[in-house]
């Protein structure tokens, strides 16, 4: 066992973290011969600084002043750090599963670290591992840091790492004119072959009435009442997954009844929220909750158990309905991801898969909004012909900006296309049928 800081590990149980510091800028001076840290008063402390840490708990001091660097500057914001980090963290992992350096650059390309790297990251898209768009950001992560350390000068120029080449584009802008576009890439990078046919947000899709239930059902018995309250919101109300972990006991208080809805109650989300509940980019607006499922959560903040992890939580998240067993969070503030909640999908899934539950396989929590969003587009089209106001229905209740109709119309159309898909599947089946019945004739004859 290593100890680094207040962090504890073991390189034999875990690969390569990604932690967060609270970081003061310091300066060396040399005082009566000995150098002293000196804290930089002109610059201001930066909280939630990403940081890697091989298994072994060493820093991996490059990209740690990578990440520094951009963040000094003022150039690039925290959160787009944290992404590049991120996708950091998932090459460090592939480095130590395969015993790498990451300045192993033999003369033979197939042994090169950053190839060997783009083809698992391939390998991961084609099985449906990861996504396409992922793909390709974490390999171009990598090619940002590695641009960075040579225009540092902290590695061999001579070192083969790859290959640059131009590109050229044309195209016609919104007007008609044609336009060129030029750049430098690599022979390494991995184009962003969008998976074929309908998704909605995120790339992902709804889940049927029914399968919702069977998910729901499950996780009542069999997930964390935590995991379980979480899924109905993304089921019941659209909300993100950062919002739900960012949501106040206070929120749910202050929802008011719908005088247009029965049974619904608005709740305020957003920056202009009282108080505050995080959203992505910042929007505020009300979405609908259920009396029924404001109710239980409420009781649910009465608990016991949520008692006992308000008792040991910060002061300054103890109104967040959901916190941890240890009185954390689930998501970091200001963020749409949450580690903790990853944890217990991914066992949740594999109860699934063990209980014979095939919706459970590739389920995503994200799906819980886009399965919202779909239902909700699907009353809006079935109450009102208006498109239009279809669109502003759906919109608002996601919480979509104001520059995101085309996000929201994508609910609209997979609503449309659906009969036509199923009068299409419809009429194979009774194709694939009679063409079934005639070649059990001909067998009788």
């Amino acid at each position: 066992m290593l100890r680094y800081g207040h962090r504890i590990c073991s390189s034999e149980l875990i690969l390569a973290t990604l932690e967060r510091i609270r970081y003061v800028p310091h300066y060396i001076e040399l005082i009566a011969g000995k150098a002293k840290y000196q804290s930089i008063s002109g610059r201001p402390t930066i909280e939630g600084m990403p940081q890697i840490f091989w298994a072994d708990c060493k820093p991996w001091r490059e990209a740690n002043l990578w990440a520094v660097e951009r963040i000094s500057i003022g150039d690039t914001s925290l959160k787009t750090v944290a992404s590049n980090m991120n996708g950091l963290l998932n090459y460090a992992k592939f480095l130590e599963r395969h015993e790498l350096h990451w300045l192993t650059f033999p003369v033979r390309k197939a042994d090169r670290c950053l190839v060997l790297y783009r083809g698992a990251l391939i390998k991961m898209r084609d099985s449906g591992q990861l996504s396409p768009s992922t793909a390709s950001e974490y390999m171009r992560n990598c090619v940002m840091f590695y641009r960075w350390v040579k225009s540092k000068g902290l590695m061999s120029p001579d070192l083969p790492i790859w290959r640059d080449k131009p590109y050229f584009i044309t195209y016609f802008d919104q007007v008609g004119f044609e336009r060129s576009l030029n750049g430098v890439t690599t022979d390494i990078g991995i184009p962003n072959r969008a998976r074929l046919g309908e998704a909605l947000e995120d790339g992902l899709l709804p889940v049927s009435a029914v399968d919702r239930d069977v998910i729901l059902n499950l996780a009542k018995t069999e997930a964390t009442r935590e995991l379980y309250l979480m899924l109905c919101l993304g089921f019941f109300t659209g909300m993100r997954l950062g919002s739900i972990c960012d949501l106040k006991i206070e929120s749910l208080k202050r929802a008011i009844p719908d005088p247009s809805a029965h049974g619904l109650f608005r709740m305020t989300l957003g920056p202009g929220a009282s108080p505050p509940v995080h959203t992505k980019f910042n929007v505020t607006g009300q979405v609908w909750i259920p009396e029924a499922l404001r109710d239980e959560l409420l009781g649910y903040a009465n608990t016991i158990e949520r008692i006992r992890r308000e008792a040991a939580a910060k002061p300054e998240n103890r109104g967040l309905l959901f916190l941890t067993r240890f009185g954390n969070p689930y998501g970091r503030r200001g963020s749409d991801q949450s580690s903790a909640v990853n944890v217990e999908m991914s066992l949740f899934r594999k109860i699934g898969i063990a209980t014979g539950v095939p919706a459970l396989r590739a389920f995503h929590f994200h799906q819980s909004r886009c399965t919202f969003g779909t239902e909700l587009a699907r009353l809006a089209l079935s109450a009102c012909s208006d498109v239009a106001i279809a669109i502003s229905v759906v919109g608002k209740a996601l919480l979509h900006g104001p520059n995101s109709e085309a996000t929201t119309f994508k609910y609209i159309k997979f609503i449309q296309a659906a009969p036509i898909k199923q009068a299409l599947a419809d009429s194979f089946l009774a194709s694939f049928t009679g063409f079934r019945s005639s070649l059990v004739a001909q067998h009788d004859e």
